[in-house]
């Protein structure tokens, strides 16, 4: 499947968090073709401010594998990830990430930038305008 293919997959789990009152972020890991974990935001519904999708992602591969590395593995996120994402998924050695939409306010490259891995390999804007539009939107509903 091409990147643009996974990440509707990760749109599918961000319209389901905003359908859940979650800010709209979805994520899926993915290895050697097979999809590790599919999440959404979950801050609200643990009152965990530290539940974002790339977390949750985090958690759910590292048990499909049975060990703490997400060595060979992509991660497909909505959003460019913030700087704590980026801490975790720099322990994690993920070898990529793809994102959709930058966040010019709280993403990693603004934030901390040196925070993945120096492997990591980091491809962003797919699907850049479906993944802003939905965070857009979302927020134009809130405000």
């Amino acid at each position: 499947m091409s990147d643009e293919e996974y990440m509707q997959k990760a749109l599918i789990e961000a319209k389901e968090a905003a359908k859940e009152g979650e800010i709209p972020i979805g994520a899926i890991v993915v290895a050697q073709g097979r999809i590790l974990a599919r999440t959404h935001n979950l801050t609200e519904r643990l009152h965990d401010v530290t539940a974002h999708a790339e977390m949750q992602a985090i958690t759910a591969a590292a048990n499909a594998l049975g060990g703490k590395y997400l060595t060979g593995c992509t991660l497909y996120v909505t959003v460019e990830p913030c700087a704590m994402c980026a801490g975790a998924l720099g322990w994690s050695q993920i070898s990529r990430i793809v994102y959709g939409c930058k966040d010019e306010k709280r993403g990693y490259r603004k934030v901390a930038p040196l925070s993945l891995h120096p492997k990591t390999e980091v491809t962003g804007d797919i699907l850049e305008e479906e993944c802003a539009t939905l965070m857009k939107d979302f927020f134009l509903t809130r405000r």
